[in-house]
């Protein structure tokens, strides 16, 4: 018997932990003949199942989930067609509700697993030929002969820590930069607008097995580990033990989903020690109003969660990203841009702004009619309107999360753009308009391009603002011939008598250049290697035309 897995992702720098997870319970059972072929979502879908039909596969299965989904249906599609007599079988969060108006809609599936298929997978492969015997399999779902739809439940693994890992399986992929390490399953949480709010109880592997499994990742070469625990710090005793794993790997890099309401004192200090660069973290916070919050049955006091917020953000030994959630019941479009506001003023080193995806089995999905959410019923699924938020206004507030990442989270223009966003009240929505007042809010922007953007907007409507652009676009290593960098005088500079070196070292082969701010008696110097081709300045240094004194910190750095 032949089984063919599509691996179908957004991008080949995504990669899929489904297939060697199950591949791994069944490996050594030589009975079955296993194949993949990998594609994107961007390639041609008859293509994909040409090559499919060359394999003559008994049995087609893939994962599916809301970016893939549609493509997958075209090839899927055209598969059976082309090869009537094979099984098409399929799993993933895409199938955690109900699924019976699924099949019908797409009669080339013969069957789709609802919930966990380490266990269930094998067995339905045991009896795959046999249809009659479908019934026994927990978790699946299918019409039988007579167009009779059945539903066989949720699968749940019991026994999570004696699963086979999927990096003993031949499909593991290897050549990424990064892998991910499934430490626990289920959540805590209760969020009603996540596919895990309902996963109970919380199973946990030992820290034993996730040691041996770091050893065996570690031995591939690849540092970069995401760590798959919905809430990495529901127990602190157990993150705390995982933290002093963490360190037993000084050349590793661990990225963990955090709740900040949850921290413990001890469990601070221990994030507060690692070495740095170690950890990224990924701060669950959605909104930052209780109401909000209570609608989503999130739970964790709002106090708390700012106050850890505040905690993390301000530790310079790791990164905290926070998230955001437009279209969460109560959640208005002045809060989300007040939450902007704070988290910039918190000074988190990234803010994502999602539109929420009212998914499949979740409870906001079940209760959407109620809490007055209207929402797309094909993938994505995203929200359209609730009570609080118009169609426009979600429109704007996905063109102010592109703003956000173009400019706040791009490293180059974080600073001004953070000094900007927390000192103006007006900022963020007068950079937006005025980003799609000259068409270019919803357009992919370079970096430099987005440097000569916000330095005319800042010109005309924030002038004292033009020496922190002008300084974060030379850090950056952009042209000195540029706007940006009208005021830098590059001939005939040389140094002053006294000067507080911020960074580098000075020599005289450096070629100097000298910005003088007009607001304050600052002059700005910066040095370039003439003999190697790079574009950054490799030193910086403070003047003053007075007799003031001098700090090494200025204001384009954090």
């Amino acid at each position: 018997m032949k089984i063919l897995w599509l691996d179908l992702n957004s991008s080949y720098a995504h990669a899929s932990l489904a297939l060697p997870a199950l591949h791994a319970q069944v490996m050594d059972n030589t009975s079955y003949e296993w194949d993949s072929i990998s594609a994107t979502v961007n390639e041609n879908p008859g293509q994909t199942a040409g090559l499919i039909d060359a394999r003559k596969p008994d049995i087609v299965a893939a994962t599916c989930w809301l970016f893939n989904h549609e493509m997958l249906m075209h090839i899927l599609c055209r598969t059976k067609a082309l090869l009537p007599d094979c099984t098409v079988v399929l799993g993933g969060p895409e199938f955690l509700g109900e699924n019976e108006s699924f099949l019908r809609r797409n009669p080339f599936v013969n069957a789709v697993f609802r919930g966990e298929g380490e266990e269930s997978f094998p067995q339905w492969l045991e009896i795959w030929d046999r249809q009659e015997e479908w019934g026994e399999v927990k978790g699946l779902c299918y019409l039988d002969t007579e167009d009779n739809y059945h539903d066989n439940g949720l699968a749940r693994v019991k026994a999570f820590d004696r699963l086979v890992p999927p990096e003993k399986s031949m499909f593991f992929n290897w050549s990424k930069p990064f892998v991910q390490l499934e430490t626990t399953r289920g959540c805590f949480n209760t969020c009603t607008f996540c596919v895990s709010g309902a996963e109970k109880p919380v199973r946990t592997l030992p820290v034993e097995a996730i040691r041996t499994r770091i050893e065996t990742i570690h031995a591939h070469g690849i540092r970069d580990i995401r760590v798959l625990d919905r809430t990495f710090n529901y127990n602190n005793r157990r993150a705390k033990d995982l933290l002093g794993l963490f360190r037993e790997f000084p050349d590793m890099r661990f990225h963990l989903e955090i709740h900040p309401a949850l921290l413990s004192d001890e469990l601070k200090a221990g994030l507060s020690d690692m070495p740095k660069g170690m950890l990224h973290l990924e701060a669950g916070i959605q909104s930052l109003h209780a109401d909000v919050l209570a609608a989503s049955r999130r739970a964790g006091k709002l106090d708390d969660a700012l106050e850890g917020l505040r905690y993390l953000c301000h530790l310079n030994n790791l990164e905290t990203h926070a998230d955001l959630i437009a279209g969460l019941p109560l959640y208005r479009l002045s809060q989300i841009v007040e939450d902007i506001r704070t988290l910039a003023s918190y000074r988190a080193a990234e803010i994502q702004l999602e539109s929420l995806k009212v998914l499949p089995g979740t409870e906001m999905r079940r209760r959407a009619e109620e809490l007055g959410i209207r929402y797309a019923s094909l993938p994505p699924y995203e929200v359209l309107r609730t009570r609080e938020i118009t169609p426009d206004e979600l429109q704007t507030a996905r063109l102010l999360s592109r703003l956000v990442d173009g400019f706040y989270n791009a490293r180059a223009w974080q600073s001004v753009t953070r000094n900007l966003i927390t000192e103006q009240d007006d900022f963020l929505p007068r950079f937006l308009n005025h980003l799609i007042r000259t068409g270019v809010a919803d357009q992919p922007l370079g970096l430099e391009r987005r440097g000569l953007i916000l330095y005319d907007f800042c010109k005309l409507h924030y002038p004292a603002y033009l020496t922190q652009v002008s300084l974060a676009w030379i850090e950056a290593g952009m042209s000195l011939k540029k706007t940006p960098a009208e005021k830098v005088r590059t001939k005939h500079v040389l140094p002053p008598e006294r000067w507080k070196i911020c960074f580098g070292s000075y020599h005289e082969k450096l070629r100097l250049c000298r910005l003088a701010d007009s607001g304050s008696d600052l002059c700005y110097w910066y040095g370039f290697e003439t003999e190697i081709s790079h574009p950054a300045p490799v030193f910086k240094a403070l003047s003053r035309t007075t007799d003031e004194p001098l700090t090494p910190i200025s204001p384009s750095k954090d």
